[in-house]
């Protein structure tokens, strides 16, 4: 079970991890972890950055160094992270890592009502899903060999998941639609009725209710 940590958001890890690197301020922060891509690997919401930061230096996870002003600029504060920040990252890291975690994907909750929809449609619909998984999974596999030749391995394993989970939600879609399309999926003949007329045939109705008291 996922522990309750001092500062909750994500970003605040990413923070935390960057920081080993060398102290910042938060602009620079920023600048390190789009050119790093962590935008892609966790949901950043940039626009919390600041109270982040702010949430990490208030529990001693992070503490300032000093402040400086160039020009007409606002003042910057550089920020290190702390030996509390430092366990803090490598405890929430192993935590990520170890403990999978309930998160239903918006694509999850579609199968979930799809039922609203007739076959055919649904059908057109996972098509123009599997063109763009399968556009995304030869982009991935291309950018992951390029860097693969400069980047060791070891930096690249969120890649390599994604690409793997992209690769495997394809497959998945494209045995879904094969069903819909050669007219083996079960109770395929009940959904067209249930589209047309509004009504479940009697025996999958009563099958639908006992799965939703079953949850």
């Amino acid at each position: 079970m996922a522990k309750r940590r001092p500062v909750r958001n994500l970003l605040g890890l990413a923070v935390l991890t960057v920081l080993v690197q060398r102290p910042m301020h938060p602009y620079e922060m920023a600048s390190v972890l789009r050119a790093r891509a962590k935008d892609r690997d966790m949901r950043i919401k940039w626009g919390s950055l600041y109270t982040v930061v702010g949430n990490l230096e208030k529990h001693g996870l992070i503490a300032a160094v000093e402040s400086n002003r160039q020009g007409a600029r606002p003042e910057r504060t550089v920020y290190r992270v702390t030996d509390a920040g430092l366990a803090e990252a490598a405890d929430w890291t192993r935590e990520l890592l170890a403990a999978p975690a309930d998160e239903p994907s918006a694509f999850e909750a579609g199968l979930s009502v799809l039922g609203g929809l007739g076959p055919d449609e649904v059908a057109e619909l996972l098509r123009r899903r599997l063109a763009v998984l399968e556009r995304h999974v030869a982009a991935d596999r291309d950018e992951l060999e390029r860097d693969g030749r400069e980047v060791p391995r070891l930096f690249l394993l969120e890649a390599e998941y994604a690409l793997a989970m992209r690769q495997a939600e394809a497959a998945w879609v494209r045995a879904l639609l094969a069903e819909l399309t050669d007219g083996t999926f079960p109770g395929l003949d009940a959904w067209r009725t249930y589209r047309e007329t509004g009504r479940l045939p009697d025996d999958v109705a009563a099958a639908a209710e006992r799965g939703r008291l079953d949850d």
